[in-house]
């Protein structure tokens, strides 16, 4: 009687815990993406910690299902938070919905379609395909989220939130494998006890560390709101201008070398440049150059600061008469991007327009000759 009472004590606290943080989340970044996937994702690993306790899969009832489905369609949940997380710019799309769709549809059908009776007519190695398919869905999102986060390390220029991201991206990670993993091990054995109490002791680990976590660091350095797009006029004060608040002689020389290198080297040109080989080329330490863009420039993410100097020097070219008649794609690449979907993307982002929009909307008249008039036309014979 101990392991269940404890499974129970375990889980109660973890949906207690999940619960409080969902009404915090919401209270102050319900407005964010990042804060609702955070809500969306805290209420699921709620219904997970539920769901998942000893004896509630099996048999599944009609009332049961819809909770399982809902906990299996979590791990789309922490996919697309992980790149909200990761990704200032980040807005929830319609479509963003299907995947998250899909598998609770999928599991659905696998709780009241294919019940236990089904799956122990068709095994293999002692598995049901269906258990090995739900699992495999949720490893597949997981590989996703995992991609995320090493894809989108390297730009995160606020070093008080990375470790903070890192942790809770890699917590639920390692938990969605490690359940994932569970639940292929029960498909073919009977879960043990122990292994359920583990299972909720890991989970209630992690929903503590990660609200404890959230209390460390400020919740804006997390659950940041997508920028605005900006004017044309806001766009070339960001590249140009710096900020002189009390600045120290050491910065302000590091912030002049950095500006030469935007300005004159033209170094964002370099479509695989990276804060390391920025930082080596200032000859100092990354985690100073990041701080410096940071805190001194207002750059939340590197690859932000790159595209705000590729984007005015675009801008400029759209604007040039002369340049009227080169493509939109040319002028990209040469300011530095690898492709026009990623251009357009970001230009839009920045200015709210597309590149071809801006250049219609910037397009200087060419001056037409006046027609002489009839009296000038005059001649007397």
């Amino acid at each position: 009687m101990l392991l269940p009472t404890l499974d129970i004590a375990l889980r109660a606290g973890t949906v207690a815990v999940l619960l409080l943080l969902t009404a915090l989340l919401y209270r102050d970044f319900r407005a964010t993406a990042s804060g609702r996937l955070a809500i969306a994702l805290a209420l699921g690993s709620a219904i997970h910690a539920v769901s998942s306790a000893a004896g509630f899969a099996a048999p599944v009832t009609w009332w049961r299902a819809p909770l399982i489905a809902l906990s299996t369609g979590n791990v789309v949940v922490l996919w697309l938070f992980a790149r909200a997380l990761f990704d200032d710019n980040f807005r929830l799309r319609a479509w963003h919905a299907l995947p998250w769709a899909a598998v609770v549809g999928i599991s659905l059908v696998n709780c009241l379609l294919l019940g236990p009776e089904t799956a122990d007519s068709f095994r293999l190695f002692g598995v049901s395909p269906s258990s090995a398919v739900m699992s495999l869905i949720a490893l597949g999102f997981i590989a996703l989220t995992v991609g995320e986060s090493i894809a989108s390390w390297s730009s995160d220029l606020v070093e008080s939130r990375r470790g903070l991201r890192v942790f809770i991206v890699s917590a639920a990670a390692v938990y969605g494998t490690v359940n994932a993993i569970l639940q292929l091990w029960t498909s073919a054995h009977e879960s043990p006890d122990f292994a359920n109490t583990a299972n909720a002791a890991m989970l209630a680990g992690i929903a503590g560390a990660i609200a404890y976590a959230l209390t460390r660091v400020g919740g804006e350095n997390v659950f940041a709101a997508a920028p605005a797009a900006k004017t044309v006029t806001e766009v070339s004060d960001r590249v140009v201008n710096i900020r002189t608040d009390n600045p120290n002689l050491a910065d302000q020389k590091l912030i002049d070398a950095l500006a030469r290198l935007m300005a004159e080297d033209r170094i964002y040109r370099d479509e695989n440049l990276t804060i390391g080989a920025l930082a080596l080329r200032l000859r100092l330490p990354e985690y100073k150059l990041r701080r410096l863009i940071n805190q001194r420039l207002g750059y939340r993410n590197f690859n932000v600061f790159l595209n705000d100097h590729r984007i005015a020097e675009a801008r400029a070219a759209l604007e040039d008469p002369s340049q009227a008649e080169v493509p939109v794609i040319t002028i990209a690449m040469d300011a530095g991007f690898q492709s026009l979907g990623p251009f357009n993307r970001a230009f839009k982002a920045t200015t709210g327009v597309t590149p071809s929009e801006y250049r219609r909307l910037h397009a200087v008249p060419v001056p037409v000759s006046k027609p002489l008039s009839p009296v000038a036309n005059f001649e007397i014979g």
